[in-house]
């Protein structure tokens, strides 16, 4: 009688389950690429910002008018923020030689419109940092009911308001209980020759 004899499996080589693994992996990654959607999609680019001109108005350097510089401001898709950015650039000032119509550390608080209203809230910095001075208080309030007015016609009057609160005046001199309209007789065009300013009137 036969003896009943067990054989073992031949071993394998002790690379072989490394290598499985291996081939394991480089087919998951494969198949990732043939079905895109159960794969990380890389972040969409982020839209560029849309730029608009807008006019600003600061003031002739020898305090005699106003002046008209175009600017190219960022975030204009929507009008709040397109508002917003437009006095921020006043507040910002010039890029030439023109004089600032606002003290440097003014700070925009919030903008609310109401029909052809805008009411502007500034900080307190507004009223404790402007010169003063009659015709520096109707540069101030003219350059911003004029950029408002010039580049949102549809808003024809401004409110100023100071911490939240309406006043009366900045210094004394400009009536502000009642919302301000825009006065283009105070633009100034540049004169013929390039020298000097000649009063421009209302843009047509």
């Amino acid at each position: 009688m036969a003896a009943f004899r067990h054989e073992l499996p031949p071993r394998r080589p002790r690379w072989f389950l490394p290598v499985i693994l291996l081939a394991v992996l480089i087919a998951g990654g494969l198949l990732l690429r043939h079905f895109p959607g159960t794969a990380t999609s890389p972040a969409p680019a982020e839209a560029p910002r849309q730029l608009r001109a807008v006019t600003l108005y600061f003031a002739a350097a020898d305090g005699s008018g106003l002046v008209a510089e175009t600017r190219d401001i960022a975030g204009c898709g929507a009008e709040p923020e397109c508002l917003a950015g437009t006095v921020e650039a006043l507040l910002g000032g010039p890029v030439g030689s023109l004089a600032p119509v606002f003290p440097p550390r003014t700070t925009l608080r919030g903008i609310a419109v109401a029909g052809d209203e805008v009411q502007v809230d500034f900080g307190r910095d507004l009223v404790e940092g402007h010169p003063g001075g009659s015709r520096w208080e109707l540069l101030t309030v003219q350059a911003l009911a004029g950029t408002v007015a010039g580049n949102f016609p549809h808003l024809r009057q401004v409110r100023l308001l100071v911490e939240g609160n309406a006043v009366e005046t900045l210094k004394g001199h400009v009536d502000l209980r009642q919302p301000i309209r825009p006065d283009f007789t105070l633009v100034l065009k540049a004169a013929a020759g390039g020298t000097g300013t000649t009063p421009a009137g209302r843009p047509q």
